[in-house]
């Protein structure tokens, strides 16, 4: 299980580690925010082209081999936009981008699966403390990235270590994930639908609009926090990377605690508060007149963001039969959300500035609030070693 933890946070770390320093890229090449949102689309793309893909690769080599595939992916993928930067280049650091989201897309869905099937033998909510390794990995290269700003160490030569990091580490912790025949234990429950089928399920497409407006939230407050603090309040880059982290640290204390409000209150109601305090969390950074007020949004901000993502995995993976194809679609759902919303803020941030663009997540995330309740476990077929335990929000 240490295994699964290493590499969420290993994810979060490297993700973290270019979105705590979106000011810093776009200093370098002179960017606005829309025009930063723009690069920020392309590796958005190439996270959306390489999702829907995801499932079957790892149902067809395996969730750890697809770790490695995105692991190295994405190691390569900071190299080159650390070239891009270096050389001041829109064009290079575009491409880097983009193959940098195709790596991380797979890696993402192929350690979601991976969570889904320890947490159904262990027979316990454990899928948020993944999610808050992501998050601690995230706060880790959040305050990285902002100690390195403080030094004025360079943008480029942080994401080249980043790369070593990154690629050592996604090639070995996989080979202590459960074994592939764990994976494939679910057999005798029967025939795996086709790949598309997922895609024309009802409830897995509500799921995946409840992780649509989850997703959205913490996306643009991972690439846009840090921004808006030095944009909005006048802070300086390493104040704005400051910022971010105190948004992961507290996504990241609730993940970590937030399965036993899961096993007590249920899915549904824990999803609705949630969603309710990123709401109300949101409107305080937006309209906060200081830093200490807006660190104050932003911890609430953060606490009610940490559970739908998480829960939007554990509720898409509850028949094991299918879970790698409706882990795929909702995945893709919400990193669509994830990865182009915020971008498309950064034009709305040229007209009404990037603090009051984020009052447009707000939208996302109540049409999520009232699909919550697709989110309720359900029974499904599999041997009842390989479940789950029955969530209180099951009639």
């Amino acid at each position: 299980m240490w295994a699964t933890y290493a590499i969420f946070g290993l994810n979060g770390l490297v993700f973290a580690s270019w979105a705590a320093r979106i000011p810093a890229a776009s200093s370098i090449l002179g960017l606005s925010s829309g025009q930063i949102g723009s690069l920020l689309l392309v590796g958005a793309v190439g996270s959306v082209i390489s999702l829907p893909l995801a499932g079957s690769i790892s149902a067809r080599v395996g969730t750890a081999n697809t770790v490695r595939l995105g692991g190295a992916a994405a190691a390569m993928a900071a190299g080159a936009v650390a070239s891009g930067l270096w050389l001041e280049s829109v064009p290079l650091t575009g491409v880097g981008l983009f193959l940098f989201g195709s790596g991380v897309a797979l890696w993402d869905v192929a350690q979601n699966i991976e969570g889904a099937d320890v947490e159904r033998q262990l027979r316990r909510t454990i899928m948020p403390r993944f999610h808050a390794a992501f998050s601690g990995g995230a706060f880790v290269g959040a305050m990285v990235g902002a100690g390195l700003s403080a030094l004025e160490v360079s943008l480029p030569a942080h994401l080249v270590g980043v790369s070593i990091v990154s690629l050592c580490v996604s090639l070995w912790v996989p080979r202590y994930f459960l074994p592939e025949a764990g994976h494939s234990a679910h057999a005798e429950a029967g025939p795996v639908p086709g790949r598309l089928d997922a895609w024309r399920e009802p409830r897995t497409l509500l799921i995946g609009l409840v992780v649509l407006g989850a997703a959205l939230t913490e996306g643009a407050a991972n690439d846009w926090v840090a921004k808006a603090t030095v944009d909005g309040l006048g802070a300086s880059e390493s104040v704005g990377a400051v910022m971010f982290a105190v948004f992961v640290a507290a996504m990241t204390a609730f993940r970590f605690i937030g399965g036993s409000f899961i096993d007590r209150f249920g899915r549904v109601r824990v999803l609705q508060v949630s969603l309710g305090a990123s709401l109300v969390g949101l409107v305080i950074f937006v309209f906060a007149p200081n830093l200490p007020l807006a660190a104050l949004g932003a911890i609430l901000w953060g606490t009610g963001a940490a559970l739908g993502f998480p829960m939007g995995m554990s509720a898409a993976a509850d028949d094991p039969t299918r879970a790698a194809a409706r882990v795929s679609v909702v995945s893709t759902i919400g990193y669509t959300a994830f990865l182009a919303g915020p971008p498309l803020l950064g034009y709305l941030g040229d007209v009404v500035g990037i603090r009051n663009a984020l009052l447009a997540v707000g939208v996302a995330v109540f049409a999520s609030f009232l699909v919550a309740p697709a989110a309720r476990e359900r029974e499904v077929s599999a041997p009842a070693a390989n479940r789950a335990p029955l969530d209180k929000d099951r009639t």
